[in-house]
């Protein structure tokens, strides 16, 4: 942000929204450690995670076998809508897919949408107001939060591979996929392992790729355009950008299904 009484540039209007409130910046941390945690990225992925199963969970407890409300219709609709890409995609038996899967949906959805809240909104009070100076509202356009998510999933997958195949039945997926051959085993190793780990790296890449560049449109409306034109360029990109978000919380979502569906699929070799 610029020093008082600087005049403040697009330069340094971008440069400051891009900025997250980290422990490094606060002087906790040596600046630009390994060890720095983005401080407004994991309050507000906590706090609309813990929204979000608030508000299912009181939906569930007052659910109602006569006519349904609003609100118990819509978590009605949206939990059949989840269901029904877990039984056509997932082929193995697991209690724990679906509920997965709809959290993993509704949680990054609600995440995406705070990209839709005007870019000052919060930042600009939490600055004036807490001293706070630097704020990031989407959680979805930080790395480090759509990495930390496509490493669980990952894990998952390793988990649920070897207690479905075993741990000589996974080693031999790796070794002997997809050239059935003791002299392939180091190329096959190479191209499995490369295939593996590409899994969570493209998963969470595309998440965070699409919100950044989305927050980085609506950051560059908002430096660029006088105030009173900012809604001629800001309404059309956020009605645009409700497709974006939705669409990035179901490929998402269907993507971490069809992983672990692969993971329960038993390879003949």
């Amino acid at each position: 942000m610029a020093a008082p009484g600087e005049a403040l540039t697009p330069s340094s209007y971008i440069s400051h929204h891009l900025s997250n409130l980290s422990t490094d910046k606060l002087g906790l941390v040596e600046d630009g450690s390994f060890w720095a945690v983005h401080i407004d990225s994991l309050f507000f992925s906590v706090l609309i995670g813990f929204g979000f199963l608030w508000l299912f969970r009181s939906v569930a407890k007052k659910a109602t076998t006569g006519v349904p409300g609003k609100l118990q219709c819509f978590v009605e609709i949206l939990v059949e809508f989840v269901d029904e890409n877990v039984r056509e995609t997932f082929h193995g038996k697991n209690p724990l897919i679906a509920p997965l899967a709809l959290t993993i949906f509704v949680w990054i959805f609600l995440m995406n949408t705070m990209d839709l809240i005007p870019i000052d909104f919060l930042p600009y009070p939490a600055e004036h107001w807490f001293g706070i100076p630097y704020l990031k509202v989407v959680p979805t356009a930080d790395v480090n939060i759509t990495l930390a998510m496509a490493l669980g999933v990952f894990f998952l997958m390793i988990y649920y591979s070897i207690k479905v195949k075993g741990i000589g039945g996974f080693a031999k997926e790796l070794a002997l996929h997809p050239f059935n051959h003791p002299v392939m085993i180091p190329f096959n190793l190479l191209l499995e392992v490369v295939s593996l780990l590409a899994k969570p790296i493209s998963l969470g890449m595309r998440l965070f790729g699409n919100m950044f560049a989305g927050e980085v449109v609506f950051i560059l409306i908002a430096a660029l355009l006088p105030w009173w034109a900012q809604w001629l360029g800001s309404l059309p990109w956020a009605i645009f950008h409700i497709l974006v978000i939705t669409i990035q919380a179901f490929v998402f979502m269907m993507l971490t299904i069809v992983y672990l569906s692969q993971a329960h699929e038993d390879s003949d070799h």
